[in-house]
Order: structure tokens, then C-alpha cells, then sequence
């Protein structure tokens, strides 16, 4: 970002202290990443104050900072009302003045929904990597800091900026769109993800249509024809609305037939779309990644990318961002890492996937280690239950379950399969350490906060014990 310290505090709504100078580097909001004349924002968060290391992002090179008090720092100081507003406020500054640079200005695309949008983004940024210089979101940064961090890495050369746009309640959408508003918004579905902050699906859907209203006049709606509530928001657009199908509905304008998983679970199908018919073989494993793949190519094709252009580029890729169904071989022993987070619908997914890619070797077996899905409020162990049968459903040899949350999914599983419940995590990496032998398959899925990712990482670095 390049902007004079007091251009940009009038903008903000902030009070410059201290030299007018000119910002011409990183925007940070971790005095780690600081950068030679670049703007730090010290925020205040639940458990640390940013204030307390503006000096060492001043060491580090920072020229200013957004502050929310006044110290005797040395560099330039903004003082605002809410430095994390005031970051997101600097975003919106710099894509606006992006925008009216000329006319071949750079293209803003969101993605949202209650599962799939960091692999959507991954395979959007694929596509659109290969059209131009393209800046995305870094793994799930996908909030209220995360998302403004991300537009703030654009420059004067970037042709493309994806953003992955989470919500944990209504409003959120809204908000980060104002910052950020939309050339193409992608919907992929309405799930029961955060049920417990929202308390209805129909309360989820309200959010994430959110993304449709954030949408610049003339913007383009990429929605998936499969799922009722997505379909309905056509009615929020105010141009053009594009449709995808992974279920083949002849009525959308991308869709998918002849859909086969092959032996490493991953999904090859027919395309179907205006400019043709196209054969695509993902890398990635699991069949629900079929959806994600025909919403990434429609909007690709929405911003004049040819399908042909968009296949080849999801053709070749591969996870990434970390602990999404990643699938590596340590010891004779297939993991699927899809660690990073988990809800109802994820999860069912991840489950089938398990089921398509099977065990390893002759003799091996399915196991599936399953921690908490966090934030379902009063459905939680209802929802927790239906994993337990839907792994019975699903075939699996072996189910190990992790943390008091996931009681019901034990109870639901263990009179039909081999189950065993783990109070914590670390009793579950000496259990699963202990159960797994060369020609297993094991799937690592939790919500973060289960800490299955733990296992991932120890796998591996090859930490776990002999």
C-alpha cells in the first residue's frame, strides 16, 4: 500500500500524531511481519493488547501505526476509535483506489458457504493465477482481520483478488462486502456450520446471502443450483446469476455428469457448459470436491476466462492450504488430513471419502478419528449422534472418537462397529498410535479446537512414538 499518513487518517476517521509520512509497505497487524515503512495496527483482542508491541514493529521497520492510545513511540501514530474497524476501513481505501487506477482495474471475487470455500478459493486462485497477477486469501484468514489483511496485499499490478469471506453471525457478509464489494459472488451451499451461533439454517441462509447483496452494480451471482436455499438468493441479485450442478441438473449453466472416484478417492467427471463438453480428473480427494470445482470454473468463465483455460487449470491442482484432505503416506499408513475444522457436513463427506479410498493395503483397515464439531449450540448432540451412524452407514472399520462432545457419536457407532472413546487428545494419539498398523487408512477430522490437527502435524514430522 502506498497513501500519506494523514490521507489515510482522514479517511479512517483518525487523528494523525506525529510526521506526515508516506506509507509505502506491508499493512501487519503481528510486529513480527513488519516491514521497512510499512503500517502496523495494534488491535486489542480477547487475551493480548497490540499496543505493547508497536515499538518492536517499529523496530522492525513499521513507519506508522493505527493505535486506539497514544504513547511515546517511535513512529507515526493514527490514534482511532477501533484499530480493527480502522484496518478494515484502510482495506476499503486501498481496493477503492486499485479500482480507479484504469480501466483494467482489478476484479474482486467472494466466496462463501458453509463448507468447501478455502478449497474454492484455492482452486479460484488457481485458475485466475494463470490469467494474471492474483492475490488471495493465506489458508482460512477469512474474517474480519483476516479478509481486509488480504486485500491489503493487492497492488498496482494485481489483476485478480480472491477472497475467501467467512460469517459467524448475520452481518458479518455485510460488513466485510461493504469493504470489499464483489464483481462475482459465489454461494456453494447452506449448511448446519455455526448452527449454534445462528439457531436455524434458515438464519444461516439469511448470512450467507449477505454475499449477493454485496455484490457492485452489474455484479455476477455464482450459485449452486443443487441446494434450495443457495438457488432462492437469485432473487437478491441485481445482474447477471450463473448456476452450477454437481448433482447434473440440465437447468444449470455448468454441470456435471459420468461422475467416477477412482482408487485414491479422487473424482473424475464429464463438464458440461456452453462452450462444451470437457473431461476433468481432480487431484483432490473426495467427491464432494466436484462441487467446488464447478463453482471455481463458473466464476472463472463469469470474468471472461475460457472453460478450457479454467479445467486445465483444476486439472493440476492439489491441496493448498494445510490439513484440508490432504492425503500422505507415513509407515505404510495412509492418513487423509482434513484437521483444520469440521461440521455436520464436512464431516459426512470426509467420511464418504474414507469409505471411496479404503484401506491401504491387503489386510488394513478404515479408521476414522473424530474429534468435536464446536459451535452447533443446542442440536450439538443430536448432530454428534448422526456422524456416529452415518460412519456405521459408511462402512468403517474403526472409530475413535475424541473429547467429550463426541460421546453421542461413540454411543451411535459403537454396537455396530469397533469404537473407542478418548477423553482428550493426547489419550487419543496413544490409542491411535497403539490401533494402527501398516495398510491402514485413517481419517484426522475435528474442528479446530479439537486439536486433531496435532496428530496430523506429529505424523508428519514423524514425532509419533515407535
Amino acid at each position: 500500500m502506498k497513501v500519506k499518513a494523514s490521507e489515510l487518517a482522514a479517511y479512517v476517521g483518525g487523528t494523525l500524531h506525529g510526521d506526515d509520512v508516506l506509507i509505502d509497505g506491508t499493512v501487519v497487524t503481528d510486529s513480527r511481519q513488519a516491514t521497512p515503512r510499512g503500517l502496523y495496527a495494534a488491535r486489542i483482542g480477547e487475551n493480548l493488547d497490540g499496543h505493547r508491541f508497536v515499538t518492536a514493529a517499529a523496530e522492525s521497520g513499521a513507519i506508522a501505526a493505527l493505535v486506539q492510545y497514544k504513547r511515546d513511540w517511535p513512529l507515526s501514530q493514527i490514534l482511532v476509535k477501533d484499530s480493527t474497524e480502522a484496518l478494515g476501513l484502510t482495506a476499503k481505501f486501498w481496493v477503492e483506489k486499485l479500482r480507479g487506477a484504469s480501466e483494467d482495474s482489478m476484479q474482486v471475487i467472494g466466496v462463501t458457504g458453509s463448507a468447501g470455500k478455502t478449497t474454492t478459493k484455492d482452486l479460484m486462485a488457481r485458475i485466475f493465477s494463470s490469467q494474471g497477477p492474483t492475490i488471495a486469501n493465506v489458508g482460512s484468514f477469512n474474517n474480519e482481520v483476516g479478509m481486509p489483511l488480504t486485500a491489503l496485499r493487492a497492488d498496482e499490478e494485481t489483476r485478480f483478488l480472491v477472497c475467501e469471506m467467512g460469517a459467524d453471525k448475520i452481518g458479518d457478509l455485510e460488513y466485510l462486502t461493504s469493504l470489499v464489494p464483489l464483481d462475482v459472488a459465489v454461494v456453494l451451499f447452506v449448511g448446519t456450520a455455526h448452527l449454534g451461533h445462528f439457531g436455524s439454517r434458515e438464519a444461516v441462509a439469511q448470512a450467507k446471502s449477505e454475499l449477493i447483496s454485496g455484490l457492485r452494480s452489474g455484479g455476477i451471482a455464482v450459485l449452486n443450483y443443487d441446494d434450495d436455499n443457495v438457488r432462492a438468493m437469485a432473487d437478491l441479485a441485481n445482474g447477471q446469476i450463473r448456476y452450477f450442478s454437481a448433482q447434473g441438473n440440465h437447468a444449470a449453466d455448468f454441470y456435471a455428469t459420468d461422475i467416477q472416484v477412482d482408487d485414491l478417492g479422487r473424482a473424475s467427471f464429464t463438464l458440461h457448459s456452453a462452450e462444451g463438453e470437457y473431461p476433468l480428473a481432480l487431484g483432490l480427494v473426495g467427491e464432494h470436491h466436484v462441487s467446488n470445482a464447478l463453482a471455481a470454473i463458473a466464476a472463472a468463465a463469469s470474468l471472461n476466462v475460457s472453460v478450457e483455460a479454467a479445467v486445465s487449470a483444476v486439472a493440476a491442482a492439489e491441496p493448498d492450504s494445510p490439513h484440508r484432505m490432504n492425503t500422505f503416506e507415513r509407515a505404510g499408513v495412509r492418513y487423509i488430513d482434513d484437521s483444520y475444522n469440521a461440521n455436520p457436513d464436512s464431516l459426512r463427506a470426509a467420511l464418504k471419502a474414507l469409505h471411496q479410498l479404503g484401506p491401504l493395503g491387503v489386510g488394513g483397515r478404515t479408521i476414522a478419528v473424530v474429534g468435536a464439531m464446536l459451535e452447533l449450540g443446542e442440536a450439538s448432540d443430536q448432530l454428534h449422534a448422526d456422524i456416529g451412524h452415518i460412519a456405521v452407514a459408511e462402512k468403517i472399520d474403526f472409530l475413535l472418537t475424541v473429547g467429550d462432545e463426541t460421546i453421542p457419536t461413540h454411543g451411535a457407532a459403537q454396537q455396530q462397529i469397533e469404537a473407542i472413546h478418548c477423553g482428550d487428545i493426547e489419550e487419543a494419539k496413544t490409542r491411535l498410535y497403539k490401533l494402527i498398523q501398516p495398510g491402514d487408512t485413517v481419517l484426522l477430522k475435528g474442528s479446530y479446537g479439537s486439536k486433531i490437527w496435532t496428530i496430523a502435524d506429529e505424523v508428519t514430522e514423524e514425532l509419533m512414538p515407535r
